[in-house]
């Protein structure tokens, strides 16, 4: 009997805590009962799935708000935001002084994301140093044999410069070193991991909030890609996600930014992959 007790006990503390959870996500979408309206998001792509979620969620809401994501990259989202063509423009980097200045930009962060180095699954390499991928991006290793993989060429994948994933993974693991004018050019992480999951020769680089069993991720002088790495500082190539406005955020721009922040929004951040800035 006390055994049973103690079971039923727990099933209503878990309970209790499951319906707290639904009221506190409830009393967040609540502030959007009350705000018609259309936002617009463009910019960075890792943000997309959390951009995404979080629409969906507000506008099931309220039927009268109009939200739409779209990508581009980093500096899309710095032009767009600071020319008035979208309400909040993502960035997967912070902005620079330049970009504050010239468009009197405010950034709010909400996520911290490592970028790693992905390579085919079949791929039999698993283990790379900092150095070996200087050299294979700059086109100085070129034969996957020369990193104990099989006789066969590397296949280069890089991103637009626009893109804030490649200024973090070029600043700070390439150390602003050269990329070789031979790798093919993607548009976004989703369109980088489709890219190497279809070449067996393949190497790119992702946020770790994409990667999946379609590509793999070589440990990097020992340390495994991880967000928990990432977190903990023990895997050095990581950005901080970033919602950016042109001034101080009003209306539907404010709430949509304050719910992403929020415990609801930081539960979909968790679920995207990503760690979530208290």
């Amino acid at each position: 009997m006390k055994a049973n007790g103690r079971g039923r006990m727990m099933r209503a503390v878990v309970l209790a805590m499951a319906l707290a959870g639904g009221q506190v996500a409830a009393a967040e979408l609540d502030a959007f009962k009350s705000l018609p309206g259309k936002l617009d998001i463009a910019g960075g792509t890792a943000h997309i799935p959390v951009m995404k979620e979080a629409a969906k969620r507000v506008m099931q809401t309220n039927r009268e708000i109009q939200i739409s994501v779209a990508g581009g990259g980093s500096g899309v989202g710095v032009q767009k935001v600071g020319e008035g063509l979208c309400d909040i423009g993502n960035t997967g980097r912070a902005l620079s002084d330049a970009e504050v200045a010239k468009y009197g930009l405010k950034s709010f962060a909400f996520a911290l994301d490592g970028v790693a180095v992905v390579v085919n699954p079949k791929n039999a390499v698993g283990a790379l140093t900092s150095a070996q991928v200087r050299d294979i991006f700059a086109g100085k290793l070129t034969n996957w044999k020369d990193v104990g993989g099989r006789d066969a060429a590397i296949h280069l994948y890089t991103r637009d410069e626009a893109s804030g994933t490649r200024e973090v993974f070029w600043e700070i693991l390439l150390k602003k070193g050269a990329i070789a004018e031979s790798a093919n050019v993607t548009a976004s992480n989703g369109a980088m991991k489709s890219a190497v999951a279809g070449d067996v020769d393949g190497i790119g680089y992702d946020s770790i909030g994409f990667i999946d069993d379609s590509v793999k991720a070589p440990t990097l002088d020992g340390v495994a890609p991880t967000q928990d790495n990432a977190r903990s500082g023990k895997y050095p190539v990581v950005r901080k996600l970033y919602m950016n406005t042109k001034g101080a955020p009003q209306g539907l721009t404010a709430a949509f930014i304050d719910y992403v922040r929020g415990a609801d929004g930081e539960k979909i951040t968790q679920a995207a992959g990503y760690l979530p800035i208290k």
